[in-house]
């Protein structure tokens, strides 16, 4: 597979290489990168042809962001397309002598708050574009609204109202205006991408770790609903925060939670079947969402130069069919996911 290839992303019009790049872990996620390193990881997707980017201010609580705008503003611009997000508002913080930063490893000390109205969604798109250095953002993300990070119905419902009576609004000026060129956003939770359909005029969904070699439940309702309604889909997340990459080692990675023992023997499975047909299980991760015709593009990030020739070379990797056979004879993945074809 042809990691360069492009797609086109739903309605939108906009073109994708079916694999970018994604900027959680140049916010350190997990693992703390210098900005030697970060500089270096960049350029290197940049050398191997990677002209999608895609990072927010949550990342390192804008730490990501710095970093992506520091290189690509020397880039030309009509060359990359870029995407961030909407939701939180990072503010300096009232204890810097106690700051938490939380999973982020380092990152930047700023507090954030979840605000989704007008005001705030403007406010959010231009502090993005001075962090980044640039006066034009691609794709802008609705981020985070779901029950995973706001818990109960009552705060989602107060959100996506919110959302509904300003925020959005605010997005559909931008767009129709030329500022950006496509609304999507992030879906973390099965039941959310139907929601946002039945409110909002989508153009894309960023799908985490809800469809990967791991998971496939969006097939039943989620991903015909986007395909009736002509929406893109571009996968993150898509080794499910680091497992079907590193294998089932200690202290693997599953959706951002040390993997338990019923995860690890799905994944020793699948590596098992991988190894059988000669391909590494991070080839057959990073493959498997672009068998289906609603998905754009997969953003797997790095912190070092040699994860971007991995991840490319995984890509270009030769997968014959009867792996994906032996995938869903062993029941490991659904018999009706669809696959990519040589």
């Amino acid at each position: 597979m042809d990691p360069l290839a492009k797609r086109t992303l739903g309605k939108s019009g906009v073109q994708l290489n079916q694999m970018g790049f994604g900027g959680a872990p140049l916010g350190e996620l997990f693992t703390k990168v210098s900005d030697a390193d970060a500089e270096a990881t960049l350029q290197s997707a940049w050398d191997q042809g990677i002209r999608y980017y895609d990072t927010a201010p949550w990342y390192g609580r804008g730490q990501s962001e710095h970093r992506f705008g520091r290189f690509l503003y020397r880039q030309p611009r009509g060359e990359f397309i870029l995407s961030t997000k909407i939701g939180r508002v990072l503010k300096a913080p009232r204890n810097p002598e106690r700051f938490d930063t939380g999973f982020w490893k380092g990152g930047l000390h700023f507090d954030h708050v979840f605000d989704y109205s007008y005001d705030a969604v403007m406010r959010a798109f231009e502090d993005s574009l001075q962090r980044l250095g640039m006066n034009s953002i691609d794709l802008l993300i609705i981020h985070d609204l779901d029950y995973w990070h706001h818990t109960t119905e009552p705060k989602v419902a107060a959100f996506l109202a919110q959302l509904s009576t300003g925020g959005f609004r605010a997005l559909e000026e931008l767009r129709s205006a030329g500022v950006i060129k496509a609304i999507g956003a992030g879906i973390n939770e099965l039941g959310f991408m139907p929601r946002f359909l039945d409110l909002f005029d989508m153009d894309f969904f960023l799908c985490a770790l809800r469809y990967s070699l791991m998971e496939h439940d969006v097939l039943d309702t989620e991903f015909p609903y986007c395909e009736r309604r002509n929406v893109g889909i571009v996968i993150g997340g898509v080794f499910s925060s680091g497992i079907t990459a590193t294998g089932p080692v200690p202290g693997a990675k599953y959706n951002y939670a040390d993997a338990t023992p019923e995860v690890m023997d799905k994944v020793r499975r699948i590596q098992a079947v991988c190894e059988r047909h000669g391909v590494p299980m991070p080839a057959a991760a990073l493959q498997f969402p672009l068998g289906h015709k609603i998905v754009t593009s997969v953003i797997p990030g790095g912190f070092t130069p040699e994860h971007v020739a991995q991840n490319m070379e995984h890509m270009r990797r030769s997968i014959p069919a009867d792996l994906w056979a032996e995938l869903k004879q062993e029941k490991l993945i659904r018999a009706d996911a669809p696959v990519p074809t040589a």
